[in-house]
């Protein structure tokens, strides 16, 4: 018998909205059906006719962990994706130290056991192309972000070290996530700009022209090497991406949600704080995200978490640190855009659950037989508050805006927050390595 049974609750499958109970035992989904027999099993929730999505995977966030833990750690990035709806992460790899060598990596992996729901660990790329196949090895989901421009961490490469990874990264069967900035673009636009101080003038430093040549030159690289786009901001670089994969279907991309709903607007009401990279644009590229997004060109929703305190962001434009909280905000967001029939629902789950799974060899992202029990019992529209926020940011750029919170958040089979509060116990979450990870066992004394 069952673990745990979810009676009274309603699934999306075969295209519709539908009435369904669901089995759980041992953290996976064993029966999906419209009545399961609930005798002798240790736990009932009742979903009380809530709608009930798997849990979204976030496959870009920087929880900060190790070495810049005033903004974020582990515990409670995981404990802020919780309380959004989201039941697995992917962190990326400009920490202190950056996670670009097998030392590293196992550096963060100790770190990351604080987590409360699963995770991966991606592998940075800098001049450690001897360490690339070690890291796959030890299992990294994924290489990158790769920086083609100067970001957070100071972790870009030049053209040169790119094709090199790039044909190594292809050899080992891996994915390269790509920040998708050009450098040399960059800093002639810096350059012109830099004695501007109104906060519009960052977003014209780092213009839609450095995000497309980027693309373009990662794609004529990468040959038969699989490419992600990391959030990719503008139309022009979208449209390029767009043609690309009608012949090459090795290349995907996603979209942050700062770039779904935030514009060069809102720096009026934001000033510093709407700082990250790449930057915030104008309407028109907004609206071509949404787009791209219906339409199929965009694979992934994705939030960039990249907190900072908020007193850091109190500075002048270019000074302030890039980046915004997003990872708790990102699918109630989303589920409120669907309210306003911004996206369909099974559009929605396609780019926060099944795409992810499938792109980065998770066992998630389905209700359905087999999978791991990750879930979300949705709750009604709230206006989001930063004081309601988990992040040790402490604040939130959608402040004022409407969302939709899950009222339960399970993560194999345990509830892990409920009504905003967590509940899942601290290290709880799993490591789940890349698809090149090889289990050397420690030998014994």
């Amino acid at each position: 018998m069952p673990d745990l049974v979810i009676k009274n609750a309603r699934i999306f499958i075969d295209n519709a909205i539908q009435p369904a109970e669901i089995a759980i035992d041992n953290g996976k989904i064993t029966k999906v059906g419209k009545i399961i027999d609930a005798k002798d099993v240790n736990e009932v929730i009742n979903a009380k006719n809530a709608l009930v999505l798997p849990g979204a995977i976030d496959v870009h966030v920087h929880f900060r962990d190790p070495g810049m833990t005033k903004k974020e750690d582990w515990y409670t990035g995981s404990c802020a994706a919780a309380a959004g709806g989201v039941t697995t992460v992917i962190d990326h790899p400009n920490t202190i130290p950056p996670t670009i060598d097998p030392d590293s990596f196992k550096k963060k992996q100790k770190e990351a056991k604080k987590s409360i729901i699963d995770y991966g660990i991606n592998s940075g790329v800098t001049h450690n192309l001897k360490h690339l196949k070690p890291l796959w090895e030890l299992g990294a989901t994924a290489f990158g972000e790769i920086f083609m421009a100067e970001s957070t961490g100071a972790l870009n490469v030049n053209d040169r070290t790119l094709e090199e990874a790039l044909g190594i990264i292809g050899t080992l069967g891996a994915v390269a996530c790509i920040h998708a900035e050009d450098e040399e673009t960059r800093k002639r636009f810096v350059h012109i700009l830099k004695g501007a101080s109104q906060p519009e003038s960052y977003s014209k430093s780092r213009p839609p022209l450095s995000e497309k040549i980027a693309v373009q030159k990662a794609i004529k690289m990468a040959g038969n090497t699989n490419l992600h786009f990391c959030h990719i901001s503008a139309g022009e670089s979208l449209e390029t991406i767009k043609n690309e994969k009608t012949n090459n279907k090795n290349i995907t991309c996603e979209v942050a949600p700062h770039h779904l709903f935030l514009s060069t607007k809102d720096y009026k009401r934001l000033g510093t704080l709407g700082k990250m990279n790449p930057p915030l644009r104008d309407y028109q590229s907004q609206q071509s995200l949404w787009e791209g997004l219906n339409n199929s060109t965009i694979d992934i929703i994705a939030s960039d978490h990249a907190p900072h305190l908020e007193h850091e962001k109190m500075t002048d434009i270019w000074s302030a640190p890039a980046g915004v909280p997003g990872v708790e905000t990102m699918m109630p967001l989303m589920l409120f855009a669907v309210k306003r029939n911004l996206i369909t629902l099974k559009r929605l789950l396609e780019v926060t659950c099944t795409n992810p799974a499938r792109l980065f060899g998770l066992p998630k992202g389905a209700i359905a037989q087999g999978y791991d029990a990750d879930l979300v019992l949705t709750g009604e529209p709230a206006v989001i508050r930063k004081e309601k926020m988990h992040s040790k940011a402490g604040w939130t750029p959608y402040a004022g805006m409407q969302g939709i919170f899950p009222k339960m958040t399970i993560s194999r089979g345990e509830i892990v927050a409920e009504d905003g509060e967590i509940i899942g116990k601290r290290g709880r979450g799993r490591v789940i390595p890349g698809r090149g990870f090889i289990n050397r066992k420690e030998p014994e004394d």
